[in-house]
């Protein structure tokens, strides 16, 4: 018995602890996605400008635009993005639906040759399946999981990625401006403070996703201070040439 109990008690342990993060929700994409591209395009905007001479008001007035452009730019682009795959998703699942309800014993049968080809045995992958279609929406579910990989319930919502991709970009998109908003008259603030930020950002990508946030801290760093670095001098040489 208290072998029984152990067990039982590893078991509700097991299943308390083995969670999985949210990997359809639709948020994290645009939102680190956003965020990485605010910083570099804006910085990189800003360092552009300020390549070719011009003074702080251009570059501030440069990287202001550059984030609301980018901000609404990004959201109306995930919008679209996301909802037109949903209704992609939505459309196969109303091609699914007709079919069980015009087939019920074919799509049965398709169901029960899924589970054998996984290993279960014939007569109880038929009874499962028998089982399973039961009820037409469970059915749908299942054979949606199965044929096509989706979770009918859980598919990511266009509202929630604009969202996310707008704040996330506006946000990443004020940090090279922000010294200058604060007072600041040279590039080499807005430089240091959006590096450090792509630096920040990639090392918080990398607790999401398990990497170390040390490789992809200095990743965002360097493909960043590439961007700015070359915009700079594109900015320089046209800004000579005009």
């Amino acid at each position: 018995m208290a072998i029984i109990d152990t067990e039982a008690a590893l078991h509700v342990a097991h299943r308390d602890n083995h969670t999985h993060r949210d990997v359809n929700g639709g948020w994290l994409r645009p939102a680190v996605f956003g965020a990485m591209d605010g910083l570099v395009s804006n910085l990189a905007l800003m360092t552009g400008v300020a390549g070719g001479t011009a003074g702080r008001e251009a570059v501030v007035v440069a990287g202001l635009a550059g984030l609301a452009a980018g901000a609404f730019s990004m959201a109306a682009g995930e919008y679209t993005s996301v909802a037109s795959q949903r209704e992609l998703v939505e459309a196969e699942l109303d091609v699914e639906r007709r079919e069980l309800r015009k087939h019920p014993a074919d799509e049965e049968k398709e169901l029960a040759a899924l589970y054998e080809a996984r290993g279960v045995e014939p007569e109880l992958a038929r009874e499962v399946a028998r089982q399973l279609s039961r009820d037409p929406e469970q059915a749908l579910e299942i054979h949606a999981r199965e044929e096509l990989g989706i979770d009918p319930g859980d598919l990511p919502s266009p509202t929630v990625a604009a969202v996310s991709s707008f704040g996330s970009f506006a946000l990443g998109a004020l940090l090279p401006v922000l010294p200058y908003l604060l007072g600041a008259s040279a590039l080499w603030p807005a430089v240091l403070v959006a590096l450090l930020g792509l630096f920040a950002c990639g090392a918080l990508v990398a607790k999401v996703t398990a990497r170390s946030w040390w490789f992809s801290g200095l990743r965002q760093l360097a493909l960043g201070g590439a961007a700015a670095g070359v915009t700079y001098a594109l900015g320089a040489l046209f800004g000579a040439a005009v």
